[in-house]
């Protein structure tokens, strides 16, 4: 079967015949690439398999997986397509590789995380973690999207109080929502900007570590 999105893989170095592993799905912001995300998660190859997704749509200097109509609202059919992608591309790697189907979790960043979110609430159980960070989810899937149930999914939202790009109530929504929903959020807040800064990474790989299994 052939990969619907470009894609890079960190695994670890000697897999054991019959065994499966963690998945970890990295999502990037617009105009970034593929390459962008693997430095926060350096040494986690040795435990996840790795998925660090492209973008299908050509944003210079990198790619996008959406695009904009106004502040807060994507492209509709646009955003549509990339969740369909997304979708198509944890099916395909889980057909693949070696994975454990009980344990994927989902990272991503700015439109990243917008995805991550969205694909929590559309594949619901599926997904065990979800690391989102400076994200808001688009009015029309809280509207219009069929949601799955997400008592089951543990997230990690952060927000920048002093985001230029996002705004921080956005971050401040998205711990509601889903804190509503009845899903297991650990919501964390830094005196930062549109970044992910040294004390973040910090806090949300110690979470993925605690939510892995072992």
């Amino acid at each position: 079967m052939n990969s619907p999105m470009i894609y890079e893989l960190r695994r670890p170095a000697q897999t054991e015949p019959g065994k499966t592993y963690p998945a970890l799905f990295l999502m990037h912001g617009i105009g970034s690439n593929e390459q962008n995300m693997l430095s926060m998660v350096n040494g986690l190859e040795d435990r996840f398999y790795i998925f660090s997704i492209r973008g299908h749509l050509p944003q210079p200097p990198g790619y996008a997986f959406f695009t904009i109509q106004g502040y807060g609202k994507p492209h509709r059919d646009v955003f549509d397509e990339g969740i369909h992608k997304l979708t198509s591309f944890i099916d395909y790697a889980c057909g693949e590789y070696p994975l454990d189907e009980s344990q994927l979790f989902l990272l991503g960043f700015s439109q990243g995380a917008i995805l991550s979110m969205t694909l929590g609430l559309t594949l619901g159980s599926r997904i065990k973690g979800i690391i989102a960070l400076s994200g808001y989810i688009p009015a029309f899937v809280k509207e219009e999207y069929v949601i799955q149930p997400v008592d089951k999914l543990s997230l990690f939202i952060s927000h920048g109080e002093m985001d230029q790009v996002l705004p921080f109530d956005w971050g401040l929504t998205n711990n509601e929502y889903f804190s509503g929903l009845g899903a297991d959020v650990t919501f964390k807040t830094y005196k930062e900007g549109h970044t992910v800064s040294l004390d973040n990474h910090r806090d949300f790989m110690n979470w993925l570590m605690e939510k892995v299994e072992k």
